[in-house]
C-alpha cells in the first residue's frame, strides 16, 4: 500500500509540470508575435501561425484592378450623346439643304403687236410681223415684209424665206431663227417633243415663232372654213405646261379667233407637212 503513494507522486508532479507549462505556453503567446524575442530553433504552436496575416495584402493588391473597369463604363453615356447629337446634325443639314423644288406648271404669253393680214395671201407678211413684234417695235408694214420675203399671190412658198427675212430685221438684237423643214418626216413622239422644246425655249427667251400649217377638214383651228384646206402661215406666241397646249396669234382672225389655243399634239400634226420658224 504505501508504494502506491510513491507511484502516484510523479504522476501528480508531471500532470503539475504539464499544467504549468501550458500556463506558461498561454502567457507566452502574446509575446511571440515578435520575431525578435523567438528562441532560435522553437517553434510556436499553431496558433503562432496567425501573423500569416500579412498575406491579406494580396487581395488589397487586387483591389485598384475593379476601378479599372469602371471608366468602361462612361462609354455609355457617350454612345448616347453620338445618338443625340445624331438627329440634331441631321436636322442641321435638312436646315442647311434647300428644299426640293416641285417644277410646277407655268402659262407663258408674249406682248405681241397683233396686226390681221392685209390680204388673202398675206399671212406669212403679217405671221412675221406678229413675231417680230415680239423682240422691236420698229415695224415695217407688211407690203415691205412681202417684198423681203418673195410673198406673191401664190403665198410665201417656204418657212426659210420668214427665217431669212426675220434675220435680217432682227440681226442688229442678235435675234436668229432657224427654219425646220418637216415634210420629210413623219409625226412622231420625237417631233412632237422637239416642237415643245422650241416652244418653250423662244417664249422664255422673248421670243415668238411662226408656223407653217396644213389644216385639211376635220382637223383645223376654231372658225377655220370646215370643207376647205387651208394653207396659212400662224404665229406661236405662248405655252400652257399644264395642258400642252400652244398660243397662236392668227393673223386670219377667221371667225374673229385672232388668238386661240391648239394642244401640242393638234399643233404638231399641222405643221409636220410643211414646218416652222424657231
Amino acid at each position: 500500500m504505501p508504494r502506491l503513494a510513491v507511484a502516484v507522486a510523479p504522476i501528480g508532479l508531471a500532470a503539475a509540470l504539464g499544467l504549468g507549462a501550458l500556463a506558461s505556453a498561454e502567457t507566452s503567446t502574446p509575446h511571440s508575435v515578435d520575431a525578435a524575442t523567438q528562441p532560435v530553433g522553437v517553434q510556436s504552436p499553431s496558433p503562432a501561425l496567425t501573423p500569416a496575416a500579412p498575406e491579406t495584402r494580396a487581395p488589397i493588391a487586387l483591389a485598384p484592378s475593379a476601378p479599372a473597369a469602371v471608366p468602361a463604363a462612361p462609354a455609355a453615356p457617350q454612345a448616347d450623346e453620338k445618338a443625340e447629337k445624331k438627329p440634331e446634325e441631321a436636322e442641321k443639314k435638312a436646315e442647311s439643304k434647300p428644299a426640293e423644288v416641285v417644277p410646277q406648271a407655268v402659262t407663258k404669253s408674249l406682248p405681241v403687236n397683233y396686226e390681221a393680214q392685209v390680204t388673202g395671201y398675206w399671212c406669212g407678211p403679217a405671221a412675221t410681223r406678229i413675231a417680230m413684234s415680239s423682240k422691236t417695235g420698229e415695224l415695217p408694214s407688211q407690203t415691205e415684209l412681202a417684198g423681203l420675203l418673195g410673198t406673191t399671190e401664190n403665198g410665201t412658198d417656204h418657212v426659210g424665206q420668214v427665217a431669212d427675212g426675220l434675220n435680217k430685221l432682227l440681226g442688229p438684237t442678235g435675234t436668229q431663227y432657224v427654219a425646220k423643214d418637216l415634210s420629210s418626216r413623219q409625226v412622231s413622239p420625237e417631233m412632237k417633243k422637239e416642237l415643245w422644246d422650241d416652244t418653250v425655249r423662244n417664249i422664255d427667251g422673248g421670243k415668238a415663232m411662226v408656223a407653217n400649217i396644213v389644216a385639211p377638214p376635220g382637223n383645223q383651228p376654231p372658225g377655220y372654213p370646215s370643207s376647205q384646206t387651208i394653207y396659212h402661215y400662224v404665229s406661236i406666241v405662248g405655252y400652257d405646261a399644264e395642258k400642252n397646249n400652244v398660243q397662236i396669234a392668227d393673223p386670219a382672225n377667221f371667225g374673229g379667233n385672232k388668238e386661240y389655243w391648239l394642244s401640242l399634239d393638234q399643233l404638231t400634226s399641222l405643221v409636220q407637212p410643211r414646218g416652222y420658224v424657231a
